[in-house]
C-alpha cells in the first residue's frame, strides 16, 4: 500500500532527523471477534505508521574556510540522509515519539533513532 502525503501536509517542513509518521490504524475486533475500545492501542509501547515526510537527515558541518570574494556561496551544512522514505510502513516506540494534532488530524513526529523496523515495497 502506497502511501503519498495530503496536499495540505506539502507546506510543512520536518526538520533535521525527524519523520512525520500518519498513524496505521488497527482493527477494532480481534481474531476472536472481540470488539476492542478505542484506547487500548494508544497504551502499547511499540506502534506503527506510514511515513508522510522526513527531515533531511543528520547535519555534518563542513569546515569553515576563509571566503574569497571570487568563490560562489556554498550551502554550509551538508547532510546524511535518512532511512526512512516515504511511503514505508515503520514500526516505533511511542516513548520517543511526540504527538501532534494538525488540521483535526493526528500524527506522530518521530526521531529516526525510535524507529525500530521499516517496511518498504521496493520499486522494480
Amino acid at each position: 500500500m502506497r502511501i503519498t502525503p495530503d496536499n495540505k501536509l506539502k507546506r510543512l517542513i520536518i526538520i533535521g532527523d525527524r519523520v512525520l509518521i500518519r498513524p496505521h490504524t488497527p482493527e477494532e475486533r480481534t481474531s476472536t471477534g472481540l470488539y476492542l475500545p478505542p484506547g487500548v492501542y494508544e497504551k502499547e509501547k511499540v506502534q506503527q505508521g506510514y511515513v508522510l515526510k522526513t527531515g533531511p537527515g543528520y547535519a555534518i558541518p563542513t569546515p569553515v574556510e576563509e571566503e574569497e570574494s571570487w568563490k560562489p556561496e556554498e550551502e554550509q551544512v551538508k547532510y546524511i540522509p535518512l532511512q526512512a522514505r516515504e511511503g514505508d510502513l515503520a514500526i516505533f516506540l511511542v516513548s520517543g515519539a511526540t504527538e501532534v494534532m494538525y488540521e483535526g488530524d493526528k500524527y506522530f513526529i518521530v526521531p529516526q533513532s525510535a524507529i525500530l523496523m521499516l517496511e518498504r515495497e521496493e520499486e522494480m
